[in-house]
């Protein structure tokens, strides 16, 4: 991940609506932010310490606000390096475990190059897990399970994702995330 002067919260906001929420790779993300109920919070992650720390608050900030259903925690600067995300998202869940919040709060990850396991890093599934920058995702996890009971068939939903995006193509994916980043301007 190249570094950019980009705002990263309106990097952010401009990922979920037009590209999380305009290839429906959440089918529940739309009706968030049409309720503006997801904050984003930007967290320097040069140091983990204050980083977990800011998660756990996060996670203090969402047991006293009903209001919000979901937070982006946004790491940066810090953590570009995907294998010391890993890293960190390793130690977060841990974290989020023996505080306490294992069945209350979901941890998704995101990265700017995000790989799967079992997938070559050029390969567009990744995209369903990348973002312009790397971030945590904390999900309620009572609102995820009544979300996925009325929603007809969610064991497709990855399925469905892996092949829209590989029918769309790395090339395009590449290049929308990398004008999220701000590398590439609009003409």
């Amino acid at each position: 991940m190249c570094p950019t002067t980009v705002d990263p919260i309106a990097a952010t906001r401009q990922w979920v609506e037009t590209f999380v929420v305009a290839r429906n790779i959440c089918p529940f993300a739309g009706r968030e932010v049409a309720r503006d109920t997801i904050r984003y919070v930007v967290q320097d992650a040069g140091d983990w310490e204050p980083a977990l720390l800011a998660l756990v608050a996060e996670c203090e900030r969402l047991d006293e606000t009903p209001g919000i259903e979901t937070t982006l925690l946004v790491l940066t600067p810090g953590l570009a390096a995907f294998d010391d995300y890993l890293d960190f998202l390793e130690i977060a869940e841990t974290l989020l475990v023996d505080q306490g919040y294992e069945g209350v709060y979901q941890l998704a990850s995101f990265h700017p190059d995000y790989c799967f396991a079992d997938a070559e890093p050029e390969d567009p599934a990744n995209y369903t897990n990348r973002s312009p920058l790397p971030m945590l995702h904390l999900l309620r996890e009572a609102g995820l399970e009544q979300a996925l009971a009325r929603y007809p068939d969610p064991e497709a939903i990855p399925e469905r994702n892996v092949t829209a995006l590989r029918e769309e193509g790395h090339a395009g994916l590449s290049t929308a995330l990398a004008r999220l980043r701000g590398q590439i301007k609009d003409t």
